[in-house]
């Protein structure tokens, strides 16, 4: 006997759902991602985030977003919900919803055991297809490490890390500067084994 073939969801469908729906999920050729709870590491080092952005952008013409923004990736066809978004200038929208961001600049994921390889690997890859996108940020929560992508004018990425505490973290694209201690602000990291004597 033929399984029967999975229905695949056109976008609108997927956002009528989504609209509706009590829990977010992310949405790519035709099908729905549920997507799973996070960790209070997590949830704080996004709030630290959010927190020292907000005061970064007053007077000016950015806007930073939680995770409850959802973003498209128009070149993939991708719905997301990036960890932390940043838009300067005027923000594009897919309808009047004003619920689904077509053009972030800097977009910020907090990694997570679980989806750490998907982040790195295939999002990354679709990420960096959107065209008005000048920063990648991807955030270890098990240890102080930050690493940052920014686009190039030749079009290529650098990469460019920080692991230390008393290190801070630029975004010249958005001219900001995160320390690290700020970015961890009550996170505590599990201290390194020690290495016994020779």
């Amino acid at each position: 006997m033929s399984a029967v073939p999975k229905t695949k969801l056109t976008e609108a469908e997927y956002l009528v759902k989504e609209r509706k729906a009590e829990f977010k999920s992310e949405f790519y050729k035709g099908e729905m991602f549920a997507m799973s709870g996070a960790s209070r590491e997590h949830i704080l080092i996004t709030s630290n985030l959010v927190a020292a952005l907000h005061t970064q952008f007053k007077g000016r013409c950015c806007e930073v977003y939680s995770n409850d923004m959802r973003v498209k990736v128009s070149a993939t066809g991708l719905y997301t919900y990036p960890d932390v978004v940043i838009v300067c200038g005027e923000p594009e929208f897919i309808d009047a919803e004003v619920d689904t961001l077509l053009n972030p600049t800097v977009l910020i994921e907090v990694l997570s055991p679980s989806t750490e390889s998907y982040d790195r690997g295939t999002k990354a890859t679709q990420y960096r297809r959107i065209p008005s996108l000048r920063e990648h940020v991807l955030i270890s929560q098990e240890r102080p490490h930050v690493e940052v992508l920014s686009r190039q004018a030749d079009g290529n990425w650098l990469l460019r890390e920080s692991s230390e505490l008393d290190q801070v973290v630029t975004l010249p694209s958005v001219s900001v500067s995160l320390p690290m201690r700020e970015i961890y602000d009550r996170i505590t990291f599990e201290a390194p084994p020690a290495t016994e004597p020779a």
